[in-house]
C-alpha cells in the first residue's frame, strides 16, 4: 500500500474513532446530568472530594470501558490533574467530569471531555456540554466542528475590542502562580475590552474555538484542561503558545490560545 494511501486509511479510521468517542462523551454527559439539578452540600475538604469522586466515577464507569474497547492498546491517564508530558504511544487524557465542583453548586458551567494523544500529540478529541446538548470535536487536519458544523476562530485584530478569558488558580496552587494570574488579570483589565474569570478552562477554550471569546490564557493547568481545547483552537485557525508567545508544549508553565490578530497584543499584555 502506497503511503499516501496509508495516510488516508489511517485518517478514515480516526474520523471513526471521533465519532464513537463523542458517543462516549454524550452517554456520560447523561449519567451525570442525571445527577444534576440540587447543591452538594458539604462542610470539610474531605467531603467535597468525596462528592467530586462519586461524579467521576460516574461518568468513568461508562467512559473507560468504551474507550478502552475502542483503543485496547492505548494507555489511561488516571488523574486529570496531572500535568507534563506523557509516556510514548497512545493515551487517553480525559477528564470525567470538567468543572466538577460546579455540577456540585449547580452552576451550568461544567462538561465531559476525552482526547486521545499520540506520541505526545492531541489526535481528536470531543467534548460534551451535557445541559445544552452541545458536542464540540476536533480531529488532526480535521478542522473543530460544533455538532457537524465547522468552527473558525474570531477576525479580532484589536485587543481593546476583544473579550478574553482565564481560570483561576488551582487550590492548593504555588503563591507565585496565584500572584501571577493575579497580575495578568490586572493587567488584561487595562488592555482588553472585557476580561472573563472563571472555571473549567475547557469551556472557554470552545469559545475561543467558536469566535465568542478572542483569546485565553493560563498558568499552570494540567494536561485534561488544555488538551482538548488546544487542539479545537488549533483547528478552528487560532494560534497556541505559551504566555510569551513560546510553542506551547504540555510541559510549557503558561498557555495561550487566541485570534490570530490579536495574539501578539496578548503576548505582551501577558509578559509586562
Amino acid at each position: 500500500m502506497s503511503e499516501t494511501l496509508q495516510t488516508a486509511d489511517s485518517a478514515a479510521r480516526d474520523a471513526d474513532l471521533l465519532r464513537e468517542t463523542a458517543t462516549a462523551v454524550r452517554a456520560a454527559g447523561s449519567a451525570l446530568r442525571e445527577r444534576f439539578g440540587e447543591v452538594v452540600r458539604y462542610q470539610t475538604r474531605e467531603e467535597l472530594m468525596r462528592a467530586l469522586a462519586v461524579n467521576d466515577d460516574t461518568a468513568l464507569d461508562i467512559l473507560r470501558p468504551r474507550l478502552t474497547r475502542l483503543r485496547p492498546d492505548a494507555g489511561w491517564v488516571e488523574d486529570e490533574l496531572d500535568g507534563g508530558a506523557l509516556p510514548p504511544g497512545e493515551w487517553w487524557v480525559v477528564d470525567p467530569a470538567e468543572g466538577n465542583v460546579n455540577h456540585l453548586h449547580a452552576l451550568p458551567e461544567w462538561a465531559v471531555t476525552a482526547t486521545l494523544v499520540r506520541e505526545n500529540q492531541p489526535v481528536l478529541t470531543a467534548v460534551h456540554l451535557p445541559l445544552t446538548g452541545e458536542t464540540y470535536t476536533a480531529l488532526t487536519g480535521g478542522g473543530a466542528h460544533l455538532d457537524g458544523r465547522p468552527l473558525h476562530v474570531s477576525p479580532a485584530a484589536d485587543l481593546g475590542l476583544s473579550i478574553v478569558a482565564t481560570s483561576q488558580a488551582r487550590p492548593d496552587e504555588d503563591e507565585k502562580v496565584v500572584r501571577r494570574v493575579g497580575s495578568s488579570i490586572t493587567e488584561m483589565l487595562f488592555d482588553a475590552l472585557v476580561v472573563r474569570t472563571a472555571v473549567p478552562a475547557t469551556l472557554h477554550l470552545v469559545n475561543v474555538a467558536a469566535g465568542r471569546i478572542d483569546a485565553f490564557w493560563q498558568f499552570a493547568g494540567a494536561r485534561a484542561d488544555l488538551l482538548p481545547g488546544a487542539l479545537l483552537v488549533t483547528e478552528a485557525g487560532g494560534q497556541i503558545s505559551d504566555a510569551e508567545g513560546r510553542p506551547w508544549t504540555p510541559r510549557s508553565e503558561s498557555f495561550l490560545a487566541a485570534a490570530p490578530g490579536v495574539h501578539a497584543e496578548a503576548v505582551a499584555t501577558l509578559s509586562r
